[in-house]
């Protein structure tokens, strides 16, 4: 590809990664109108496990040596845990504080990208980071009264457990000759195979489904979810791990909308601001030389050690493993 064309390039890959926290942005609202109430890991492996099995059927490739192991480290950070944990979170704190502590994200990528990526944090990517989480949490707070200790945790580990997965994914790279669709496919699968035990322990066997249900989980696990995260792990692979967080604000952003022209809620000229800061900050968040990484696997060994300048932190090469 031309040097002239990158930047271009770089832009219509960040737009279709946006797609997938969009899509997350419609969770919320689906879940409330469309599932039964109170199954929150029981919604947690709808969504995983069909979508890993789905794509694992697709890509027919499984892991060979060490990416059993990464793979498994991969989906319980991804989804094992991640999913559970925001649950939680959303189940037991006010308005939408775990949208807010999901949007440190960013500032949770860029600090882990010092040593896990060889990236180091600029003040432009902190100060980023800042406004995007300050702008979401104009879009979502309400008043409330004091906050739970176990809620806050629970939304604390979930952003540290999703980032963190992010970072991994983007140091790992995907074994040669496999796509992001196999390697989405393990994760999911993984993380799916993990959640089960604590769905039927906590919740009992599965709920009675009517149509309506059958119709929003299958929505989850299809668009929501397969889709979506093969779209986030394609990104991760081509782009920079901060570049691809600094798209998660666009999930409330996507959320408040939802709720203004669905479920009829009104957005006040606070939130606006809100979203113009948060929006903008995702915009700022994609700023930079406009490369995107060749190929699907991680470089090979001669060039491990090649850096090269992009956006607000260096995107070092990904080690071969």
């Amino acid at each position: 590809m031309a040097d002239s064309r990158r930047p271009a390039a770089t832009w219509s890959l960040a737009a279709l990664t946006a797609l997938a926290p969009v899509s997350w942005g419609t969770t919320y609202a689906v879940t409330t109108e469309f599932l039964p109430p109170g199954r929150p890991l029981f919604t947690a492996l709808a969504r995983a496990l069909p979508a890993g099995l789905l794509l694992l059927a697709m890509a027919r490739v499984l892991p060979k040596g060490a990416w059993w192991w990464k793979a498994a480290v991969l989906g319980a950070l991804n989804f094992g845990a991640f999913f559970p944990l925001l649950f939680l979170s959303a189940y037991r704190l006010p308005g939408g504080m775990a949208a807010v502590v999901g949007s440190v994200g960013p500032l949770f990528v860029v600090g882990l990208s010092a040593p896990l990526l060889g990236q180091r944090p600029t003040g432009r990517a902190l100060l980023t980071g800042i406004v995007a989480a300050f702008g979401v949490s104009l879009v979502v707070l309400r008043a409330a009264g004091a906050l739970d200790g176990v809620g806050v945790a629970a939304a604390l580990a979930s952003t540290a457990s999703m980032s963190t997965g992010t970072v991994l994914a983007k140091r790992w790279g995907r074994p040669a000759g496999v796509g992001p669709l196999a390697l989405t496919g393990w994760q999911l699968t993984a993380g799916g195979l993990l959640i089960a035990p604590l769905a039927l322990l906590a919740e009992g066997p599965p709920p009675a489904l009517d149509a309506r249900a059958l119709g929003g989980y299958a929505y989850l696990a299809l668009a929501n979810t397969a889709l979506a995260y093969w779209l986030w792990f394609r990104g991760i692979g081509r782009l920079s791990a901060t570049r691809v967080t600094f798209l998660g604000p666009l999930s409330p952003l996507t959320a408040a909308v939802v709720g203004w022209a669905a479920l009829g809620q009104v957005l006040t000229p606070v939130q606006l601001a809100g979203m113009a800061l948060a929006f903008g900050a995702t915009v700022a968040g994609q700023l930079g030389s406009g490369r995107v990484d060749a190929g699907a696997a991680p470089p090979s060994p001669r060039r491990t050690r090649q850096v090269r300048l992009a956006g607000p932190v260096r995107e070092a090469c990904v080690r071969q493993e």
